[in-house]
């Protein structure tokens, strides 16, 4: 019988379907960021088999597709870090978080007239639903326009910007990206 690894994603998953344990049997692994991520979310870590009569708590509820409408015709709110932009008035909204279990995110994001820097702990994708949309990184420069995708690689260090107006939809891997910078 080989060892199973019980990763971070293993556990979002487990707690986006509303699990409020992860049962690891005798000689399974569960990574350091997965027992993390296990006391973040408030889920139990259980060796061996879940005790009697518990076996509720182990049934997940079935996934579901998440539908989110109207997100185009939704105000943005103010982007929450200090841009020291105010003339940019970039706002965002994120549609998809980790609280839906997924391992990644999506959200929506508007931006006017400049530039701003931004370094990603994540991977992102870009789709440019109106306007222009430029980053730039390490001299080079991808200009977004309305059906354009732009995918930008954990660790960049890149500038967002626009010469007059941008409003594009990101996707971000991990989830939890809000501890950028």
């Amino acid at each position: 019988m080989s060892r199973r690894f019980h990763t971070a994603d293993d556990v979002l998953r487990l707690a986006g379907m509303g699990a409020t344990e992860v049962v690891v049997a005798p000689g399974d692994l569960l990574t350091p960021l997965a027992r993390d991520v296990a006391s973040e979310r408030g889920i139990r870590v259980v060796i061996g088999s879940p005790p009697a009569g518990d076996t509720e708590t182990l049934t997940p509820r079935t996934p579901r597709i998440l539908h989110v409408s109207g997100v185009n015709t939704v105000e943005l709110a103010p982007f929450p870090a200090e841009l020291h932009r105010p003339e940019m008035d970039v706002r965002l909204l994120d549609v998809v978080t980790a609280e839906h279990g997924m391992p990644m995110a999506a959200g929506m994001m508007s931006l006017r007239e400049g530039s701003f820097p931004w370094t990603l702990d994540y991977d992102e994708v870009e789709y440019v639903i109106e306007g222009e949309l430029h980053i730039t990184s390490a001299g080079q420069k991808a200009v977004g326009l309305p059906g354009d995708v732009i995918a930008v690689p954990k660790g960049s260090s890149i500038t967002f910007g626009t010469p007059s107006w941008a409003r594009f939809l990101y996707v971000t891997y991990p989830a939890d990206w809000g501890g950028a910078s």
